[in-house]
């Protein structure tokens, strides 16, 4: 018995072509289910939301607020005595302390604003704080080798 070379063919011909078609649909099917629908339907793996996480300082401390209390009450913005909230009155107080000097008034209050009542940088744990940055640099007398003694 002789069998053709052909009729084996054939059926491995359909075998590989319908194995070849099941991948392609497959392949086909799994590009489709990832694109946008217009309908809404909840998926585990759909855009997770995160909460917004707010940064920085949340609220002016205790202590804090009752120092800028006392300095806006030193300076005349503020009455009463400090009480260590950081209430209307306060931001009020701030807000015209801020307006007075020409800055930006923000409820917050600034470096500029703290410097400017005696509250800035601590300078407690530097060596020699009189050199230091944040200390303010005495005015040279005239005549003293300033810039204008290197000109000729």
């Amino acid at each position: 018995m002789r069998i053709s070379l052909t009729a084996i063919h054939k059926p491995t011909a359909v075998l590989a072509a319908l194995v070849l078609f099941v991948s392609l649909s497959s392949a086909t099917t799994h590009k489709t289910s990832q694109a946008p629908s217009k309908t809404k339907h909840s998926s585990k793996h759909g855009k997770k939301t995160r909460a917004k996480k707010t940064r920085g300082q949340r609220a002016i401390d205790e202590q804090r607020a009752r120092q800028i209390q006392t300095a806006l009450i030193r300076e005349h913005y503020l009455d009463g005595t400090p009480n260590g909230q950081w209430d209307q009155r306060t931001k009020d107080a701030m807000q015209k302390f801020q307006a007075s000097n020409g800055w930006q008034t923000k409820v917050v209050p600034d470096s500029r604003a703290l410097i400017k009542l005696g509250l800035g940088p601590s300078q407690e744990n530097l060596i020699n704080p009189q050199t230091a940055a944040t200390a303010t640099v005495p005015a040279a007398p005239e005549g003293a080798g300033g810039p204008s003694a290197f000109r000729q």
